[in-house]
């Protein structure tokens, strides 16, 4: 059993997201800085825990894909824009405004992985 402390965090210090909306459903697409960052939200970041985070909003269901070939997550919000962003009373409840509450999303890692997904590489010069 591994007795690692484990910090809370939110998505935004490890990963950015894209984001649209169309008819009545919500594309997220959760984007890791490198592969490290990629194997946290990839076992951290469910459907359940998306739709868990997006109840108050959210009366359809999520799927999810993995992209690891892009480091990414993909997420189908159904209905998230009752009914539609146009038909809708909510102020702001469009994919740009879901996508960046998406990355104030919690999770649960150890100050070691934290630093391994916030690294950089280098790119080589000109």
């Amino acid at each position: 059993m591994n007795n690692t402390p484990l910090i809370k965090i939110a998505l935004a210090q490890i990963a950015h997201a894209r984001s649209g909306d169309k008819a009545d459903w919500v594309d997220f697409g959760l984007f890791a800085w490198n592969e490290a960052g990629y194997r946290i939200i990839e076992r951290e970041v469910t459907a359940v825990k998306v739709q868990a985070h997006f109840a108050p909003w959210l009366a359809g269901q999520v799927d999810a894909w993995p992209l690891p070939n892009i480091l990414a997550l993909k997420f189908v919000l159904h209905g998230a824009l009752q009914g539609g962003g146009a038909r809708n009373l909510r102020l702001d409840n469009l994919g740009k405004a879901m996508g960046a509450a998406l990355l104030r999303l919690e999770i649960e890692i150890s100050a070691q992985e934290l630093a391994q997904a916030q690294k950089t590489t280098e790119r080589p010069g000109p």
